[in-house]
C-alpha cells in the first residue's frame, strides 16, 4: 500500500544531483525491512538540469544490493519527452537495465504522458516496443505516470493493454488532471491504480496556513498533518498503491505509522470532515473557480487556459516564500510560453463557453502579472 518514491532524496550541499547517500540507504532500507516492496525512480530524477540524465537510478541500484532487489517490485519509467524514434525506446530502457544494475524492471511507466507526447509516442511505435519489452523479458508489467486532462487520460487507458498507471491525486485534486473521474476509470477497466503526489511535493505536510494547521491541532485526533493526508488517498478502495517521496528519516517513520491503519473506508464520519473543513478552508484561498473541465479548451491562439489557473490558485493556496517559489519554477517547467496569457489574443471564444461564468481574458492577465 506503500511505496517509496526516490525523486525527492536527501542532497548534498542543497545540490539535487549529490545524493546524501549514506542517508538514503538507510532511509530505503528501513523502509523495506519494515515491509515497503515497490520502490520507484525515473531516468530524470535528481539531475542537475530538470528532465536530463539524473542520478537517482544508479543510486537505486546500488542500494539494492545485498538481497534487497529481490524483496521489491521495482518501476521506473522511459522519459518520453527524450524520444524521438523507434530505436530510443530501446536505448533508454537498455541503458536503464545498466543503471539500475537488474535484468528486468518489474514496473515500467511511460513517464509524463500529455497530449503531445501521446501523439508522438503512438506515431513512433509505443505500443510495439512495450509488447516486445515484455516478451523478452525485459520488463514485466507495463504502465504510465499521466500529467493533463480526463478525456485525454480515458483515451490512454483504452488504448493499450496496461497493467497501471500513476496519477496525481490527494485531498485537493480530486478534479486535477485525471483525478476522482480518471481513478475510477482506471479501476474499473481492471488497472492498478498508482497516487502521486498525495501530499504535493510536501506543500500538505509542512508550513500550512495558520488556520489549516489549528483544525488539526484542534481535531483531538494525534495526527500530523501528513498522516492525515495519506489516510485520505488510502480511504479510496480504486486506489491500489501510494507512492510517497521521502527525504528525511522522519517521513520513513511517519509514513510507515500511518500505514499501519491507512486500510480502504477506515476514516469514521468525523474524520473526513475534519478533511472537508481544511479543503473549504484551502478553498477560500482560491483565486479563480476554474475547475479544469477543459470546455474553453482548445484555445485558438494555444493558451493553455485551465493550467495557468492551476497554478495561479497553488500560488495563493500556501503562506511561505519558498512554497510560492517551488510553484512559480514548476509553471515556468510545465506552461510552455506558447501556451501561457501573452498569447491570449482576446477573441472571448473561451467565457463564451466557460460554465463557471470565469472572465477568462482578464483572470488571465492576474496570472501573467503573477509569474513574468
Amino acid at each position: 500500500m506503500l511505496g517509496f518514491g526516490c525523486m525527492r532524496l536527501p542532497v548534498l550541499d542543497g545540490n539535487m544531483a549529490r545524493i546524501d547517500e549514506e542517508k538514503a540507504s538507510a532511509m530505503i532500507r528501513k523502509a523495506i525491512d519494515s515491509g515497503v516492496n515497490y520502490i520507484d525512480t525515473a531516468w530524470s530524477y535528481h539531475g542537475s538540469v530538470m528532465g536530463q540524465k539524473g542520478e537517482s537510478e544508479p543510486f537505486v541500484g546500488r542500494v539494492l544490493k545485498n538481497g534487497y532487489r529481490e524483496k521489491v517490485k521495482l518501476a521506473t519509467k522511459l522519459p518520453s519527452w527524450l524520444i524521438n524514434s523507434r530505436q530510443d525506446m530501446d536505448f533508454f530502457l537498455n541503458e536503464q537495465l545498466i543503471r539500475l544494475q537488474t535484468e528486468t524492471v518489474d514496473c515500467y511507466l511511460i513517464h509524463a504522458l500529455d497530449a503531445a507526447t501521446w501523439k508522438s509516442l503512438k506515431a513512433l511505435g509505443i505500443r510495439d516496443f512495450l509488447d516486445t519489452a515484455i516478451k523478452e523479458g525485459k520488463i514485466r508489467v507495463a504502465g504510465f505516470s499521466f500529467h493533463d486532462n480526463f478525456d485525454l487520460f480515458r483515451e490512454i487507458v483504452d488504448s493499450y493493454n496496461w497493467s497501471f498507471c500513476q496519477i496525481q491525486y490527494n485531498y485537493l485534486d480530486e478534479a486535477f488532471q485525471a483525478g476522482t473521474a480518471g481513478m475510477l476509470y482506471a479501476a474499473g477497466k481492471g488497472l492498478g491504480v498508482v497516487a502521486m503526489e498525495p501530499l504535493r511535493g510536501g506543500k500538505l505536510a509542512r508550513n500550512l496556513p495558520e488556520d489549516i494547521s489549528g483544525v488539526f491541532e484542534n481535531s483531538g485526533i494525534k495526527r500530523t498533518p501528513a498522516q492525515w493526508a495519506l489516510r485520505w488517498v488510502w480511504n479510496h478502495p480504486e486506489i491500489s498503491l501510494l507512492l510517497s517521496g521521502m527525504n528525511e528519516p522522519s517521513d520513513v517513520m511517519q509514513n510507515l505509522e500511518a500505514a499501519e491503519e491507512g486500510f480502504p473506508n477506515s476514516l469514521k464520519p468525523d474524520e473526513i470532515y475534519i478533511l472537508e473543513k481544511v479543503r473549504s478552508l484551502y478553498g477560500k484561498r482560491i483565486k479563480v473557480g476554474c475547475t479544469s473541465c477543459g470546455y474553453c479548451m482548445p484555445c485558438p491562439s494555444g493558451v493553455n487556459i485551465p493550467g495557468n489557473f492551476s497554478y495561479f490558485n497553488d500560488y495563493f493556496l500556501f503562506d511561505t516564500q519558498s512554497l510560492r517559489e517551488t510553484t512559480v519554477r514548476l509553471y515556468n517547467h510545465y506552461i510552455k510560453p506558447g501556451e501561457r496569457p501573452s498569447a491570449c489574443i482576446e477573441c472571448g471564444q473561451c467565457e463564451e463557453k466557460c460554465p463557471q461564468a470565469i472572465q477568462v481574458i482578464s483572470e488571465l492577465k492576474n496570472v501573467e502579472r503573477t509569474f513574468r
